[in-house]
């Protein structure tokens, strides 16, 4: 006797068990309550059911109850109900969730120096750091999907949050930073050495690092170049932003004289070599609008789409064996009428 093609594709198409198995342990139930409470020798019944006799067939097995046949079926239709009641499942379609799959840390420059005024934004004069706050929060927003973890630094590095796509966290703690929290110097090489740590056991070819930085390294134990060769042997990729006006500024369009930053302020050569060194990019930015524009260019560059993991979802079958279930029964019903 072959399958019925429900139950064949059922088991070409991967039979995914039964969601609970435990449901079984019903199925002697009938034999139990038989031995366990023998049958009563009065003529009459003392309570008539709907399918008394079905029920008393699966007991006696076939004594006074229904004929051999009949007793069959009402076992068949208690197995059925077992079954049922197991919640049999079958695996669905494959689907994959879409997911990026980029990791990014970045890192910010607390150190004193991002407190000087000389940014705009919203037509007010506002600190780096401000404006430094006021851009990577947009920058954020566009990275849903996304891991992204948080690390400053002044004398010290600090990681505020690991990789997470819990982003409304890495706002907030970047929200809350200050000036000065890490101390008042530079360590760019020790951010940098910080950075590769943490992004060193995730996936080739997505770790990346955008530093940002408005000075010279003045602190710290490793150099930023020592830091860049670490980052080049774990394959972390490296963008360096160099944050800061060049002395000139307007509100409203009207020039603020402001004293100009000297070369010294910001070490172009070291991000630059930094950059060059792991295969990324350095950028200069010396406005708000600058630094907005490279992170909406940093955005294009590291749009690594990688598929989630696919998964194969549990689709409930319990439908088909509580079906033949009702349609023995009712054959069961049916059958002593026939023969009589």
């Amino acid at each position: 006797m072959s399958l019925s093609l429900p139950a064949l594709q059922w088991l070409q198409d991967g039979y995914a068990g039964f969601a609970w198995p435990w449901a079984w342990l019903a199925f002697p139930l009938p034999w139990l309550v038989r031995w366990a409470m023998p049958p009563r020798r009065a003529q009459a019944d003392a309570l008539r059911v709907p399918y008394g006799h079905a029920v008393q067939a699966i007991a006696t097995q076939g004594g006074r109850g229904l004929p051999g046949r009949g007793a069959a079926l009402a076992w068949l239709v208690w197995f059925l109900l077992c079954a049922a009641v197991a919640r049999p499942q079958q695996f669905g379609d494959a689907v994959t969730p879409p997911a990026s799959g980029r990791d990014l840390m970045l890192a910010v420059d607390l150190s004193g120096s991002m407190t000087e005024p000389d940014m705009e934004l919203g037509g007010a004069v506002v600190d780096r750091l401000t404006a430094a706050k006021a851009v990577l929060a947009d920058f954020l927003d566009r990275r849903e999907g996304d891991r992204v973890g948080l690390l400053v630094f002044g004398q010290r590095a600090y990681a505020m949050t690991p990789l997470t796509r819990d982003l409304q966290t890495v706002r907030e703690q970047l929200r809350d930073a200050v000036a000065g929290l890490a101390g008042r110097e530079t360590a760019i090489g020790d951010a940098i050495a910080l950075a590769v740590r943490r992004l060193r056991t995730q996936q080739e070819g997505q770790r990346v690092l955008i530093l940002l930085t408005d000075g010279v390294n003045s602190a710290g134990v490793l150099t930023p170049q020592k830091a860049a060769e670490l980052a080049k042997e774990e394959r972390v990729r490296i963008h360096t932003i160099a944050f800061g006006s060049d002395g000139g500024m307007s509100l409203f369009g009207i020039p603020l004289p402001m004293p100009a930053s000297s070369p010294e302020d910001i070490d172009e050569a070291t991000l630059r070599d930094v950059a060059a060194q792991t295969g990324g990019r350095f950028y200069r930015a010396r406005d708000t609008n600058e630094l907005a524009g490279i992170y909406a260019e940093l955005d294009r560059l590291e749009p690594v789409e990688q598929p989630g993991k696919a998964v194969r979802p549990r689709v409930e079958r319990y439908a088909w064996p509580l079906a033949a279930a009702w349609t023995v029964a009712l054959l069961a019903f049916l059958l002593p009428r026939r023969r009589a």
